[in-house]
C-alpha cells in the first residue's frame, strides 16, 4: 500500500526541490522532479517518500488533512487507558 500525503509548496530551492509545508510546524525539503505539472508557491501537492506525485486542488488537500485528523483523534482515544 502507498501513502501520499498532503503538502503546501512554501518556497523553491533550486529547479527540482521544494520546501513543503505539512502542517503542524512540519517542513521538509521535496523533490518536484517527478511532478508532470509545473507548480508555484502556495500550490498544494501529494509527497510519497520524499517526492512529490501530484498536484491537487486545495479543497482535495483541506478534505485529506480532515480525514487524517479524525484518523487521529480515533487512534488517539483508542489508546488512551480508560479508568
Amino acid at each position: 500500500m502507498c501513502l501520499a500525503i498532503p503538502a503546501q509548496v512554501v518556497n523553491f530551492i533550486d529547479k527540482t526541490m521544494i520546501l513543503a509545508d505539512f502542517g503542524q510546524g512540519v517542513k521538509r525539503e521535496i523533490s518536484i522532479a517527478l511532478l508532470p505539472d509545473e507548480v508555484k508557491q502556495g500550490d498544494w501537492i501529494l509527497i510519497h517518500t520524499g517526492y512529490a506525485v501530484s498536484k491537487i486542488e486545495p479543497q482535495e488537500a483541506k478534505e485529506i488533512l480532515t480525514l487524517w485528523e479524525e484518523i487521529w483523534a480515533s487512534e488517539k482515544e483508542s489508546s488512551t487507558p480508560s479508568t
